[in-house]
């Protein structure tokens, strides 16, 4: 019964990753431009995010500041999810839902970029930061899902919304780790080139 259930895991993240990628192929190359021409003007990503977001932020910002898959220079990215006394210091002196647009107002250039990831679209505290990146035009990512929620109203034409069609957490996390592995090997792919074998 419960290797039946494990496997069914499987088989639904591998379902919904099927169907995604011909919706969120666009969006995810969209992306990847925007997130290019940033960094290679000088600019940095910012990220953002809770719970498991909070850790693909992250992610990300290590993958991205390191390497991904080949060598290259460093590219600049953020986490602002990791300092926990600005965190702690922000969430106490004024509110949680300012933890991030405080760091992006003071952290945020013209031209860099807000990767905005909440699984519901309606994190206060991630709106909050589009707002905040918008007054410091900078051009947003959003990764969502179960439709995008309120962040919907927030993005503007410039900005990027990757919207997983899936109402269950887990697997909007998983397609969204898929996604953000996307980007980083397309920005790779944009600087090097292609690859000699297939990823």
């Amino acid at each position: 019964m419960l290797e039946q259930r494990i496997q069914q895991h499987f088989i639904d993240s591998a379902d919904l990753k099927y169907q995604s990628a011909e919706a969120l192929s666009k969006p995810i190359a969209a992306a990847v431009q925007a997130i290019l021409a940033c960094v290679t003007s000088g600019g940095k990503v910012l990220a953002c995010g809770n719970g498991g977001s909070a850790a693909d932020a992250q992610h990300f910002a290590a993958e991205f500041m390191g390497r991904f898959e080949r060598e290259r220079p460093e590219l600049a990215a953020v986490a602002l999810t990791t300092d926990s006394s600005i965190l702690t210091a922000i969430a106490n002196d004024y509110n949680f839902n300012a933890i991030f647009s405080k760091q992006v107002r003071g952290l945020g250039q013209p031209g860099d970029v807000l990767l905005a990831i909440t699984t519901s679209g309606n994190s206060a505290n991630v709106l909050a930061a589009v707002e905040a990146a918008h007054e410091r035009e900078m051009t947003v990512v959003a990764m969502t899902g179960r439709g995008g929620g309120l962040m919907n109203a927030k993005l503007r034409e410039t900005d990027v919304h990757i919207c997983v069609p899936h109402e269950r957490t887990a697997r909007v996390q998983e397609v969204h780790l898929l996604a953000l592995h996307c980007i980083c090997d397309g920005v790779d792919t944009q600087l090097l080139g292609e690859l000699d074998s297939n990823p």
